[in-house]
């Protein structure tokens, strides 16, 4: 378990580093700024492994940094539908973990299936909700055209809380910056 959980931040610190380099490219210097908005946010999102339970303060964050009120109400909601980058990544690996655990080659040993995995997640990870083991359930029931046993479910769940709270963290992140981003590009993002 110490490895899963592990590996998984490990694979959170290289996509927060993916996610921030990009904001930096678009933001600039505003970047620290908005990090600093953010850490009340992510330390909610962190404590209560949902990140739905800090949407009101990112909103109310998102527009002090100088985000139009417009893009924030309309890109925030749309990106806890579709922009849940940690939900993603949780869920391939909670999959590869439970394949490893059953030995089930046809996933482990082929990176075409491994691939495969990774596309249907991003799809069906699109709507989930932001609540803690959210993600066990759409692994459950997306896990079974890939041959991983429902009951593999049990393996993780004992960990799960570990690892929804760097997943929560994740995605209030990637909403964040998505959000100071549309407002950049629509010329709506106010210096304060």
């Amino acid at each position: 378990y110490a490895y899963y959980i592990s590996s998984f931040y490990l694979g959170l610190i290289v996509l927060w580093a993916l996610l921030l380099l990009v904001g930096y490219l678009i933001l600039k210097g505003r970047l620290k700024v908005l990090l600093k908005r953010l850490a009340s946010p992510m330390t909610i999102a962190f404590n209560t492994a949902s990140s739905e339970a800090v949407f009101p303060k990112l909103v109310e964050e998102m527009e002090r940094f100088g985000c139009n009120n417009k893009i924030v109400s309309f890109t925030l909601p749309l990106g806890y539908s579709f922009n849940l980058d940690g939900s993603m990544m949780y869920m391939t690996f909670a999959s590869m973990f439970i394949a490893q655990a059953y030995n089930i080659t046809s996933i482990t040993e082929h990176m075409g299936t491994q691939i495969a995995m990774l596309l249907v997640f991003l799809l069906t990870s699109k709507g989930i909700a932001g609540v803690p083991r959210a993600s066990l359930v759409v692994v459950l029931a997306t896990g079974g055209m890939f041959g991983i046993p429902p009951e593999g479910i049990g393996l993780v769940l004992a960990i799960d809380t570990f690892c929804d709270m760097g997943r929560s963290m994740t995605n209030v992140l990637g909403n964040a910056l998505a959000t100071a981003a549309v407002s950049k590009w629509e010329g709506e993002l106010k210096h304060h």
